[in-house]
């Protein structure tokens, strides 16, 4: 009796430990400098069989939107660097569901080994 194929049942793209320097932060000690970010970005896909690099999606394009959301000037706050990179990744490709991590690791040390914010988007369903 012929078993049942497997059921694809998640897909997901991580990009994980990603290193930016970014102008961000309300504090006057944060103003007019760069300061590292960290950060985790997972994407859940809409569910699709991947046969070649064109049914990929191109992880390369979350650290240039991350890199491209710092260049463009100071942020006052992590929520809003989150929030401009979950709205980034979430229309490219089949990218169904985002969730950014934003640490700041400098914010609360040496008390903490870092700050941030965590936060998910997501496609309506049709």
């Amino acid at each position: 009796m012929p078993s049942a194929p497997p059921l694809l049942r998640s897909q997901k793209v991580l990009v994980r430990g990603l290193r930016v320097d970014a102008r961000i932060g309300v504090h006057d000690h944060e103003q007019g400098r760069t300061q590292p970010l960290i950060i985790d970005v997972e994407l859940d896909l809409a569910l699709h069989r991947v046969e070649g690099l064109e049914g990929t999606f191109n992880y390369e394009a979350v650290v240039a939107a991350a890199r491209e959301i710092a260049a463009g000037g100071h942020i006052d706050l992590v929520e809003t660097f989150a929030e401009r990179l979950a709205e980034a990744c979430i229309g490219q490709g089949t990218a169904q569901r985002v969730r950014v991590c934003v640490l700041k690791p400098h914010a609360l040390a040496p008390e903490a080994d870092a700050a941030g914010v965590e936060l998910v988007l997501e496609m309506p369903a049709k």
